[in-house]
């Protein structure tokens, strides 16, 4: 079923497939912003950088530029002539990029630190934040979307089994590698970097599941150039793989796809229960430090419920359709 698509874009942004103009500096400023919190959000297991692009207003933007990004260098190696450069957004994509490696190359030791040694707050703060993100996809769908029992029904299906599944993949026991063939740092960044474009899904848990979360961490904190270079070049391979299809699906199935996105939001909450076996994540009993978990998921909750409210007032400034959520 195809639904209609509502693009989210900032105020002053043009869409991503004509020349981007010059930005204010205030502009500039805003999308290093953006890119610093998508770096914060690759950094966290459990938490996607694709649902903070969402969140803050670029998400669509970002697929759009990432495609033409990606398919131009394979169209010119084949010799085929192609303008996907002039649809690159290039004052989007730099600032953002920006923020991000300032981000992560910032906070890469202080967030392994946080997340190994404060296992229950950090996973309480981050549950907060996920649990309230399942309304964002829902606002990205126009009213009246679904109205009829045969566009309900694979709606509903399908926020159903990206829960489901989710879930069962955060379910599987965790173990940590100390010293990871770079083979294996290609293949694990291809996959993670899926992370970027998908909401829902975090690249950082991804690691944290094959055992390589702490490594990867370490060495952005010591500056590994080695393992960075490979980690990099697999994220490029799967970039491109995985951009082209989801943006096809963003662009002829908007609607269904932030319902999945959605699920897959609620699915990830299994991943992020504060109290768990430290050998293989395995659910436990509520402890009794629940009041600073508890304050700690009222905070996460609190700031990405600002965030959301903020960019739904400036969607709707901006005469975006009204969501189904809200």
């Amino acid at each position: 079923m195809a639904a209609s698509r509502s693009p989210v874009r900032s105020d002053d942004s043009p869409p991503a497939d004509n020349p981007s103009p010059r930005p204010s500096a205030v502009t500039v400023a805003s999308d290093v912003g953006r890119g610093a919190l998508i770096g914060v959000a690759e950094t966290i297991p459990g938490v996607s950088g694709g649902t903070v692009a969402l969140i803050t207003g670029i998400y669509d933007r970002l697929i759009a530029t990432a495609k033409a990004a990606t398919t131009f260098p394979a169209r010119r190696l084949r010799g085929v002539r192609s303008d996907d450069a002039n649809r690159v957004d290039w004052w989007l994509m730099v600032p953002v990029l920006a923020g991000m490696a300032i981000a992560v190359f910032s906070i890469a030791g202080v967030m392994e630190g946080f997340v190994t040694e404060q296992p229950v707050y950090s996973r309480a703060l981050f549950i907060g934040m996920i649990a309230v993100s399942v309304a964002i996809p829902f606002q990205e769908i126009p009213r009246g979307t679904f109205t009829t029992t045969s566009s309900k029904l694979p709606a509903v299906l399908t926020f159903v089994m990206m829960a489901v599944l989710v879930f069962v993949l955060t379910s599987l026991p965790r173990s940590e590698v100390s010293d990871p063939p770079l083979v294996a740092v290609f293949f694990a960044a291809s996959v993670a970097v899926c992370a970027l474009v998908l909401p829902g899904v975090s690249g950082s848990f991804f690691l944290l599941v094959i055992g390589l979360y702490a490594p990867t961490l370490a060495a952005v904190d010591d500056r590994d150039l080695m393992y960075l270079g490979v980690f990099a070049a697999g994220a490029v391979v799967g970039l491109a793989s995985f951009v082209q299809a989801l943006e096809w699906l963003l662009r002829t199935h908007h609607s269904l796809a932030m319902v999945g996105a959605a699920g897959l939001l609620l699915g990830s909450l299994r991943a992020l229960w504060p109290w768990q076996d430290p050998a293989d994540g395995a659910p436990m009993p509520i402890g009794d430090d629940w009041p600073g978990a508890l304050g700690m998921f009222v905070l996460g909750a609190a700031i990405v419920g600002a965030v959301a409210l903020v960019q739904r007032r400036l969607g709707s400034s901006n005469g975006r359709p009204a969501g189904a959520a809200g």
